[in-house]
């Protein structure tokens, strides 16, 4: 079985962490040590200074060192493979998926500290990882969480703004606009009008970001019973973490559900720099649009059927599936179907990845989980046949680079099999997710001063020109 091949991998992928070299090995260590301070924000204020000798030093001496060769393929190709930012909080490898501050998926569920025994990580804990490089203890978890519990009221004019739209308007568009009403609050643009030195940047944003945290769980919930529970809002329950009270205030208050919550937001937090959401969240963050302006921005690019709306496409195409050929569908029969998608022009939605190459540790999780909570549920039983039999198909199609399933692939069976079964709602979830992410860089950002970002664009003249002249000199 290709999926049992794929999950040994990774298994002995996780048993190399303690083989890295010395320097590797010296990195992780300090990245494993909890420390005592309470306080997230006297944490970084610790942490900065060193790290902005660290850019300094990393400029002076070495930034006229070469990364790479940009090709025309690259130009065109929507700038794949091309090595253009800095992004601290995660790094994604082709061959092994995403690492948080170098920290597997595997690993954070092993090390973060849980809502309960051998349970999930919360979501809180990932966020202090994220900022700080630092596993926190659960004491720092549940001050974090307390904190965010603080932040989270959501003044009456941002309901008014969503409250404006029609009730049919897609949730992303909802949400994005709720987003934008809680921009009146900005901490950070306040702070520039009176003048605030740009070494202390960072500070307001600190402030702008945690509490857009706090807030877009209440804001997304907010939208959800208005479209699809006739507008009967659930207050915040401050006695619960962070997923769990999301969960809560969708109206979902099962244990497991609450757990999933936590594994959902905590893997789909971050993805480094490259995709389209935290692109576009860095880039707007650049020009000193404040976070909720760059956020906003960001939910915009998570909206596309190429990034974060295909999670929403995933189920609803394993339901056509069911509709068409019923749940106990042979691998033969679904064989036949994903080809007859692939020749009707369309994808199969869920499968490929703009950088990995292996199948998504995002998607192995998740199979973890439903092994644990739902083996016997009939739609992870057809993902399941779909691992068996759409890898083989695309690589028989020849033009895919990577046929192995990702992070979307997953996500929907199990929301659907605990009652969240609205799937346009789906990438709201993704958004209230990737709000951890987008912050922590956006923080990291300011107290590094990173620069405006602006690349440089040419026509099809200039790279036929370009190219032209290049294969005269070679010649």
């Amino acid at each position: 079985m290709v999926f049992f091949r794929s999950l040994s991998a990774f298994t002995r992928l996780r048993s190399r962490v303690g083989q890295q070299s010395s320097f590797g090995s010296s990195v992780r260590w300090i990245q494993m040590q909890s420390s005592t301070d309470m306080d997230l924000k006297s944490q970084l204020q610790e942490l900065i200074p060193e790290q902005q000798d660290r850019l300094k030093k990393l400029k002076s001496e070495h930034g006229k060192v070469q990364l790479g060769n940009i090709t025309v393929d690259m130009v065109i190709g929507g700038m794949r493979g091309m090595t253009g930012l800095l992004w601290e909080t995660s790094l994604l490898d082709p061959e092994e998926g995403i690492r948080f501050r170098g920290l597997s998926i595997p690993e954070c569920q092993k090390v973060l500290p849980a809502a309960q025994s051998g349970g999930e990580p919360l979501p809180e804990g990932l966020l202090w990882l994220l900022l700080t490089g630092k596993v926190p203890s659960k004491e720092q978890v549940e001050a974090l969480s307390k904190d965010l519990a603080n932040r989270a009221a959501v003044p009456d004019y941002v309901y008014n703004a969503i409250d404006a739209l029609p009730s049919t308007a897609h949730p992303m568009t909802q949400f994005a606009s709720g987003v934008m009403a809680l921009q009146v609050q900005s901490e950070f643009q306040k702070a520039y009008e009176n003048g605030i030195h740009k070494s202390k940047f960072w500070e307001p944003t600190y402030e702008d970001c945690l509490n857009l945290i706090a807030r877009v769980p209440v804001v997304a919930a907010y939208v959800y019973r208005r479209m699809y529970k006739n507008g009967d809002s659930i207050p915040s329950d401050k006695s619960l973490d962070y997923g769990a009270n999301f969960s809560h205030m969708l109206g979902f208050d099962d244990a497991k559900m609450k757990e999933l919550m936590r594994l959902y937001i905590t893997i789909h937090s971050d993805h480094e720099g490259g995709n389209v959401s935290a692109h576009t969240g860095h880039l707007v963050g650049s020009a000193l649009s404040d976070p909720y302006l760059s956020f906003a921005a960001a939910l915009n690019g998570l909206a596309g059927p190429l990034h974060g709306l295909a999670n929403q496409e995933v189920l609803l195409w394993i339901k056509s599936v069911v509709e068409e050929c019923g749940e106990n569908i042979s691998k033969d029969q679904l064989k036949e179907y994903v080809w007859k998608t692939l020749n009707s022009g369309k994808v199969v939605p869920g499968y490929g990845h703009g950088v990995l190459r292996k199948t998504d540790p995002r998607y192995v999780c998740q199979r973890e989980f439903a092994l644990k909570h739902l083996p016997d549920d009939p739609l992870f039983q057809l993902v399941s046949k779909l691992y068996e039999v759409v890898p083989p198909v695309l690589t028989e199609l020849g033009k895919v680079k990577n046929p192995w399933p990702n992070v979307d692939a997953h996500s929907g069976v199990l929301l659907n099999h605990y009652g969240l079964t609205e799937a346009r709602y789906y990438t709201v979830l993704f958004g209230v997710s990737r709000s951890l992410g987008i912050c922590s860089q956006l923080i990291w950002d300011r107290a590094l001063g990173l620069a405006l970002e602006r690349p440089k664009s040419v026509t099809m003249d200039w790279l036929e020109a370009h190219c032209k002249k290049a294969i005269a000199s070679s010649a």
